[in-house]
């Protein structure tokens, strides 16, 4: 009795793992498509560098600050910046703690491993006692309960690393912004080879944390521990915020009864290249407050863009987040080729089954997120 052999079915994005494996990319080639990724970029960038100084602020000079109301002023603290911030005429700073909270609580990487050791334990008691050692009071507190001081120092080492790596990537932005305005930079394809080429340079720039008390330097994060910018940082930020995120209040219920969040944390699917537009601007969206932040830096020739549209600026915010949602595609791209574990033109047979096996794995992640309704 003869028996068919089963065929193994197509990867259901099949057609975007070939894109990568011919030297493609997962966001379509068009002048529409490259005005619209370098303009946002370049609005990104301005807001990353922004973003960047204000973690690292805070980590280095506000640490263990129980009540820290002038953590956003970046130590420059005047009437008018006062009016500003009360006017809602600034910033948004909380969308940057918004990201380091869904790096701290998704955790992964190096980064995450060390602040769990006893290395880190021991630093950190080191820095408790140095900062409080005339307050009996919080040094009873901290006898009491002994983690909470070291978890806060957890927190600010993300601050100062999230810090790091948007550092890195608002300069990314920025030249490729720079090189398009000399047109150097004419398709999506030179845009992801030039944010690959940009993380890969940065690849080993070591994460540290050191903070001053009292004229003397304490090391959280020394550089012997070995932390580097991209499997450290920016492999963690891809997977905590482009990936999975946290659930949006008001879009979903946290009632646990109600089953609208999954039970298992690595199935949450609520990060950038998930996300829905048009809830954009309503109340309790975080990303609200990133496209509030890039409307202020959007260059003339995007702004222009938008304004030919059907609705004009009536819906500004929600075609900032289409766009942005369209150049981060570009930089999971960069990502995703960066760390393939071949090249993708290689012609062993057995490297190319890696390259396959390990774009599936990629794909397989994709398959609900909106790569189609970008591809359109």
């Amino acid at each position: 009795m003869l028996t068919a052999k089963k065929k193994s079915s197509p990867h259901p994005l099949s057609e975007y793992i070939e894109r990568l494996l011919n030297n493609e990319t997962l966001l379509p080639n068009s002048e529409t498509n490259l005005l619209e990724v370098v303009g946002i970029l370049k609005s990104y960038g301005v807001v990353l560098d922004a973003y960047s100084n204000n973690l690292i602020y805070i980590a280095q000079h506000q640490f263990l600050v129980f009540f820290p109301f002038f953590k956003y002023f970046n130590g420059d603290i005047n009437s008018k910046k006062l009016f500003q911030h009360w006017w809602h005429d600034r910033i948004n700073y909380e969308y940057a703690e918004y990201c380091m909270k869904a790096m701290l609580w998704h955790g992964g990487g190096g980064l995450d491993e060390y602040l769990d050791s006893p290395e880190f334990e021991q630093r950190a008691k080191a820095v408790i006692t140095a900062k409080f050692k005339n307050n009996p009071f919080v040094l009873a507190v901290n006898k009491i309960f002994p983690q909470f001081l070291i978890e806060q120092l957890r927190v600010y080492s993300y601050y100062s690393g999230l810090g790091q790596f948007w550092r890195v990537m608002s300069d990314i932005f920025i030249d490729l912004s720079d090189l398009y305005d000399e047109g150097k930079i004419t398709s999506i394809l030179e845009v992801v080879n030039h944010i690959k080429a940009g993380l890969v340079a940065a690849a080993a720039q070591p994460i540290t944390y050191t903070v001053t008390i009292k004229d003397k330097d304490y090391d959280i994060i020394p550089k012997s521990v070995g932390l580097t910018f991209l499997m450290d940082t920016a492999v963690p930020y891809v997977e905590a915020v482009f990936f999975r995120g946290t659930p949006f209040p008001g879009t979903v219920s946290y009632n646990a009864q109600a089953r609208q969040i999954p039970p298992v944390q690595g199935n949450f699917q609520y990060g950038a290249l998930y996300a829905d537009p048009l809830p954009i601007g309503g109340s309790g969206i975080p990303p609200t407050l990133l496209m509030q932040d890039m409307r202020h830096y959007l260059p003339d020739y995007l702004h222009e863009f938008y304004q030919k549209t059907l609705r004009g600026e009536d819906d500004l915010r929600v075609k900032i987040c289409e766009t942005f949602q369209k150049s981060m595609y570009c930089v999971t791209n960069a990502a995703v080729v960066g760390l393939m574990p071949h090249s993708p033109d290689t012609q062993d047979p057995e490297e190319q089954k890696a390259n396959q096996a390990y774009l599936e794995g990629w794909m397989d992640r994709l398959i609900n997120s909106r790569l189609h309704n970008v591809n359109k």
